[in-house]
This record gives C-alpha cells, sequence and structure tokens, in this order.
C-alpha cells in the first residue's frame, strides 16, 4: 500500500484509505499516461450510459434496476461484447485501464457495504426473534451443508486457481457460504414495490433475511480467516483482531457517532463536515479490516450497523440519498463491468453447464426447502411457506459482493465465477414472477387489510377516517369528532400517509420512509390528543405510500370506515370520490359550536348530506337549519322532513345558512362539508339513523 501525503491531515488519510481499499488490485500505484486517464473517462462514461438504459428498462419488467445493471455490466465483457468482430471489449476497455476501473469498482463496493450496514435495523427483528431465528437458521444451515457436498465435486474441477492449489476446507466453506446468502437490500426493494412490508409475511421476511446478513457476512468473515491463514496462530489471531475491532466500534465509536444527531439537528440539514466523519469512518474501517485480513467490506459493514439508530431516521436518510445518488449512478456500475470481466458465459461447455444446473439446484432447493419448511413448521399455510422460501432465495448484489471476495482471496477460478455469478442472477430475476404465482394480488390485498385491522384493533363500531397532515389539520380532526355524531361505540381514526420520494435502487428505501413517518410523529399525536380532548376515540395511522390515494381507498376498506374525511386540496380527493365504497367528505373549515345548516342539493348525496349534518347537530346539541334555495325540489324535500327531524327533538328550522354549511355534492352550492353518499345508498342510512332517533328519543 502506497500512501499519498498532503499538506491537510483528513486528506492524507482520505487518499491513503482510498488506495488500501483498492490494495488487491494495485499493489502498488502505476503510473499512468494522460491517454490512459481519457480512456478511463470514457469507459466511465459508456457504462453509466448502458447501465441506466437496461436498469430502466428491467424496471419495466417487474425487475430491480439493480439486477439490469448486473447484466448490462456483465454484456460489456466477454460474455457478449466479447463475441462480435475485433474483440470488442478489449478494444473499449483496454487491459491497461482496467485496474483503474477496479480502483473504482472497489471504492463503490466499499459504499454499498456501508449501506447494507446502515440499512440493517435490528428493530425489524423485535417481536419476530423466535420465527426469524428458526427460518433464517434453517434457510442458512441446509444451503450451506448442500454447499459443502456440492463442494467435494466441484473441488476436483475448481481446485486450482492461478496455479495454485486451493485446499478443500476453505474451499468447501466458501462454496456453502455463497449458497446460503439472502439478498437484504433486493428482497426489501421487491417487497416495498408489492406493498408486501406491510403484511405479516413480509414484516417476517425481512427480519429473516436481517438475521440471514448477520449469518453471512460473519460465515464469510471466518472463511477469510481461515483462507488468509498460514501458520497454525495466524487464524485465531486474525479471530481475535476481528472481535476487538468489533468490540471498539461498538463500545467506543458508536457512542461517539451519536453526537452527529444534534449536530445535524443543529445544522438543519447533512453538511459536508458531517458527512466527511461519516465517509472517513467507514473507510478507515475498511482499512482495519483489510489489514487484519478479512477484506475491507467488513469494516465498511461493521460501521454502518454502528451508526445511530434513535431518533436519527432523518440523518441517516439523507446520507442514505446522498451516498446513492453517487454509488448508483457512478461506482456500482463499474463494479459490475469489473466482475464482467471475469465473467465468459460462451466458455461453460457442456461440463460448464451441466456444473450450472448442479449448482442452481442446490441453490434453490437448499434456500426454498429450508426457509418454507421452517414456515410451515410455524404454522403458515403452503402458499405464505412458498412465498417466505421464494424471497429467502432472492441474491442479487449481496451475492456478488461475496463471489468478487472469492475471487480476490484466490478461491474461485474463472469458470466456476461465471457459473456463481450466473446462479445469482437467475435466482434473483425468478423471485419476483414466481411471487405472483403463489402469492397473488389478491391475496396481498386481504392480508394487507388482515395486517390494517391487527395494527389498529379493530373492533366492530362507527368509523370515520380523516386524512391528516401534521400542521394545519386541526380543523379536519373538529370535523372528524363532529362526525361521529351520539354513535356508541365509535372511533376516529386519523391517517396519513408519506408520499415515498425518490426510490433509492440499491438500499430497500425503509430508512427514507421512516424518517418521513417520524418526522410528523409527534404532532400527529398532538392532534389525537385533541380528538380526545373532545371525547372521542381515537388512534392515528402513519405510513409511506408510492400511491396514497390507492393506499387510502384500501385502509378504508379495511377498516370499515363509515366516512372519509380529508381536504378537497388533498390530491387524493378525485381518485376516493370516485372509488370509496363509503360516504366522502371533502372539509375546508372545522366545527366547535353554533347552528349547522345543511343545502342538500337534489340526488342521493343531498340524502347524505343531511344525515352528516344531524349527526354533527347532535355530537354538539346544536340547532340544525334547512336551507331554503330556490330550488322547488330541493325547498320540498325540506318540508317533508323538517317534521319528523323535530318529532325526534332535534332544534330544526328552515331558512337562509348560518353557522357550519354541509352541502350534497352535486348541486348543493358552496359549503364548509361537501358531501358524497355511500354508493347505492339512497338515503337508506338517513331513514334508519331517524328511525333509530324515533326509537330512542335524542338525550
Amino acid at each position: 500500500m502506497a500512501i499519498v501525503r498532503t499538506t491537510s491531515g483528513g486528506g492524507s488519510v482520505l487518499i491513503s484509505t482510498v488506495l488500501a481499499a483498492a490494495a488487491p488490485v494495485l499493489k502498488k500505484p502505476p503510473s499512468i499516461t494522460d491517454d490512459q486517464i481519457a480512456q478511463v473517462f470514457l469507459d466511465i462514461a459508456i457504462i453509466v450510459v448502458v447501465a441506466r438504459l437496461v436498469g430502466m428498462a428491467f424496471v419495466k419488467l417487474r425487475q430491480p434496476a439493480v439486477i439490469g445493471e448486473i447484466i448490462a455490466g456483465i454484456s460489456l465483457g466477454p460474455s457478449l461484447l466479447g463475441q462480435l468482430p475485433g474483440h470488442l471489449d478489449k478494444e473499449v476497455f483496454p487491459t491497461d485501464v482496467r485496474p483503474y476501473l477496479k480502483l473504482v469498482a472497489n471504492v463503490g463496493l466499499i459504499i454499498f457495504m456501508f449501506i447494507v450496514g446502515l440499512e440493517l435495523d435490528v428493530k425489524l427483528i423485535r417481536g419476530k426473534e423466535k420465527a426469524a431465528a428458526a427460518i433464517s437458521l434453517s434457510s442458512v444451515a441446509l444451503p450451506f451443508g448442500l454447499g459443502v457436498l456440492l463442494a467435494l465435486w466441484l473441488h476436483d474441477r475448481h481446485g486450482v486457481v492461478d496455479g495454485k492449489a486451493v485446499k478443500l476446507l476453505p474451499f468447501a466453506l466458501f462454496i456453502g457460504a455463497s449458497m446460503s446468502v439472502t439478498a437484504f437490500p433486493v428482497l426489501a426493494r421487491i417487497l416495498t414495490d408489492r406493498g408486501m412490508h406491510r403484511t405479516q409475511i413480509g414484516a417476517l421476511t425481512l427480519a429473516c433475511a436481517a438475521v440471514d446478513d448477520i449469518l453471512a457476512w460473519s460465515m464469510l468473515a471466518v472463511v477469510l480467516a481461515v483462507v488468509n491463514s498460514t501458520g497454525s496462530l495466524d487464524l485465531p489471531i486474525i479471530l481475535a483482531e476481528t472481535l476487538a475491532f468489533v468490540a471498539v466500534l461498538f463500545l467506543v465509536v458508536k457512542p461517539l457517532l451519536k453526537r452527529l444527531v444534534p449536530w445535524f439537528e443543529r445544522s438543519g440539514r447533512l453538511t459536508p463536515n458531517i458527512l466527511a466523519v461519516i465517509v472517513v469512518g467507514f473507510l478507515l474501517s475498511a482499512y482495519i479490516t483489510d489489514h487484519i485480513g478479512i477484506h475491507a467490506i467488513f469494516g465498511a459493514f461493521v460501521f454502518g450497523v454502528v451508526m445511530p439508530r434513535e431518533g436519527s431516521q432523518a440523518l441517516l436518510s439523507e446520507i442514505l440519498d446522498k451516498l446513492e445518488q453517487v454509488s448508483v449512478l457512478l461506482f456500482l456500475p463499474v463494479f459490475f463491468i469489473s466482475t464482467g470481466f471475469g465473467v465468459d458465459v460462451t466458455g461453460l461447455g457442456a461440463d460448464g453447464l451441466n456444473e450450472l444446473a448442479a449448482v442452481l439446484a442446490v441453490a434453490i432447493v437448499g434456500k426454498f426447502v429450508g426457509a418454507s419448511l421452517a414456515a410451515r413448521g410455524l404454522g403458515f399455510r403452503a402458499r405464505k411457506a412458498a412465498a417466505v422460501g421464494l424471497l429467502m432465495n432472492t441474491r442479487g448484489l449481496t451475492e456478488l459482493v461475496i463471489l468478487n471476495v472469492g475471487v480476490t482471496a484466490h478461491v474461485l477460478d474463472a469458470k466456476l465465477f461465471t457459473i456463481l455469478v450466473m446462479m445469482a442472477i437467475v435466482t434473483t430475476v425468478m423471485t419476483e414472477p414466481l411471487l405472483r404465482l403463489v402469492y397473488p394480488d389478491k391475496m396481498l390485498a386481504r392480508d394487507v387489510a388482515e395486517a390494517e385491522r391487527l395494527a389498529l384493533g379493530i373492533i366492530d363500531a362507527y368509523r370515520v377516517v380523516a386524512v391528516v397532515e401534521p400542521q394545519g389539520s386541526e380543523p379536519l380532526v373538529e370535523v372528524g369528532v363532529a362526525l361521529l355524531g351520539r354513535e356508541e361505540p365509535s372511533e376516529l381514526l386519523l391517517t396519513r400517509f408519506e408520499k415515498s420520494g425518490t426510490r433509492n435502487e440499491v438500499g430497500a428505501g425503509l430508512l427514507s420512509q421512516l424518517s418521513g413517518i417520524a418526522a410528523g410523529f409527534e404532532a400527529l399525536q398532538a392532534l389525537v390528543r385533541q380528538a380526545r380532548a373532545a371525547g372521542a376515540q381515537s388512534q392515528v395511522r402513519s405510513q409511506a405510500s408510492a400511491d396514497p390515494a390507492q393506499d387510502l381507498l384500501l385502509q378504508a376498506e379495511a377498516v370499515e370506515a363509515d366516512v372519509l374525511v380529508l381536504s378537497p386540496d388533498d390530491p387524493s380527493a378525485a381518485t376516493v370520490l370516485a372509488g370509496a365504497d363509503c360516504t366522502v367528505i371533502l372539509a375546508t373549515g372545522g366545527y366547535t359550536e353554533g347552528p349547522v345548516s345543511v343545502r342538500p342539493g337534489p340526488g342521493d348525496d343531498g340524502l347524505a348530506a343531511i344525515e352528516q349534518a344531524l349527526r354533527i347537530a347532535l355530537r354538539h346539541n346544536a340547532p340544525l337549519v334547512l336551507v331554503v334555495s330556490g330550488d322547488k325540489r330541493n325547498d320540498k324535500r325540506a318540508e317533508e322532513l323538517l317534521p319528523r327531524l323535530q318529532s325526534i327533538g332535534m332544534t330544526v328550522s328552515s331558512g337562509p345558512a348560518s353557522g357550519l354549511t354541509v352541502a350534497g355534492k352535486e348541486g348543493g352550492g358552496p359549503a364548509q362539508l361537501l358531501v358524497r353518499g355511500r354508493k347505492q345508498d339512497k338515503g337508506e342510512s338517513l331513514f334508519r339513523l331517524v328511525d333509530e332517533l324515533t326509537a330512542a328519543p335524542a338525550r
């Protein structure tokens, strides 16, 4: 390793550490010409364009963009570009510039591993420890065991790498570890894209993947310690140094990192200085673990794990967004092409295809059977257990990282590396389409609804759902409380959907979602306290959503909402008015006291407006005014209802509007509350309410 000195101590550390991360590739920095520098720039531009185009195409195929980018990287190597006349892979990516591309790739690899650690939150496991442990251990133990058995067969064929024999023990351990991987980031992306993270299965699988990540990286660290140990004392020394490094990070560095949270809060943003501390931290950690002998990726990963979690969602989200902008666009595509240089699908031959079939069989059967059988043992039905098995079989980019480590450690030859890369791609691409077969959208929608009911502790009650925001929703809460009328039992559900921003392509995106939810949590709790102070049973539900309108409709159905209240300025308003199977009210003002006026308008919406105005008047013992509009049909309806409402003890009169005004959606005129009645109701709810009041006079 060569260290470049600068006048700035921080710059010296950063440059030396980046070179250390590339040490497996560049034992000493070779001289580089201006032509080579220009070629590197051109190559990176080509890589970025191809990666983005293929990644976007795969998104349209319902695959994570990163899988398309992996395939793009392989295509630019000998597997496709190299098959064209003139060996274009070597023309476009000359051999003498590839070490510099590898340097860029290693930086991307370190950033990715930091992101993986950053998104690994043990809170995902809480409450699911036993189930997650059972499924994870089964889904690791079975493929690991089968992988070791497979290695006994493969070792005779691939036991020599770069002219040196590979010992059976590290070879078998590495093949077993590579069979056992589940890619947490890609799995989380699949779950969030389908909304499965809101179901019992999705939450459990995320927890299992988190446990799998810990097990897989721990196993790989041990394997590399075995590979890099040359004497009888080397292995215990490497393991002891690794444990000491982890202990220092958790006991010393982690408390210091907590100071970043108040620093971030005082600054109001992720400043360059805060980001510099984090970047230097994971680069130094990468250098230390590389020096220990267990590869640089482990240092970056563990540094991500020890980042503060309490009260830091906004900070972590900004870190992830900033790093992904650079990592996804620039560094990782170069990592994929560096991987692609070592993959030659055309050179597999008949024997290679047989080995690929065997590797796929072991990888798929081991993961699927291990995870699904454990899920069945925990009481899950066959389809849900199969869904768990398919999800845990996702390997993606995490597998590529492990395989590249195997190449660097001289455990894998080029042919076996190609086979294992193909396995990683196949097992990831197959997940989404097979998941839709065993766990179709109808089953998913039903489970999401069930999860909503369980999360909210749904009881059989008259339920008003109000769509609120952390600021300015007090009038909506007033209206929501008033609309409960005198129903018993009744409940006001305050719901908020945090619009998902630009989706992360590598990270799961859960951090940014949690950040938006957490930011408004205390304000939403204040709204709950407002509702409870007004005498209403109330609770709050806040979640991230890529499509708030559709998720609101699903939630309203799941909780069996009687009334939905939202602002007319809400972007979901038009969709909700058209699709909700309950009464919908667009509210532009609140209600505290005074008369309630209703301007019915024609049709069923007019009857629904009278019903809701009556409920508000009942709740607040307020007089009800049936507005004379000058429309003969509407005025006649008011005259017919007037004596009946008076007969149940209501203070009802006809005349001009005063106080809060309620109107039917069609033809009701201006009003603070605009009502669209329940579909096909035809006034039945109003007449049923009046009948109930007649049987039990107003209090």
